[in-house]
């Protein structure tokens, strides 16, 4: 199991706010995704997951250390 450092003050999280993702529910896709991959522009990686509410999410991340992530993006997908 990884740890989430998302950060006190991070401008991340504030704009994943304004997409009405919550750091909980970003936490839960890294920790439990439906799917893994490596981004395509970043080569960072990204994890695929549905929130409560039904929407599935990408989240773009990146490990701190061994065992912390750190969560640079995530945004809805359309299916």
């Amino acid at each position: 199991m990884s740890r989430f450092a998302p950060g006190g003050d991070d401008p991340v999280l504030d704009k994943l706010a304004e997409r009405e993702i919550s750091a909980d529910e970003i936490e839960a896709i890294i920790s439990h995704p439906e799917f893994e991959d490596l981004s395509r522009s970043s080569g960072l990686p990204v994890a695929f997951g549905h929130l409560m509410d039904g929407r599935l999410v990408i989240v773009v991340y990146r490990w701190v250390d061994q065992v912390t992530v750190q969560p640079i993006t995530a945004s809805e997908v359309p299916e």
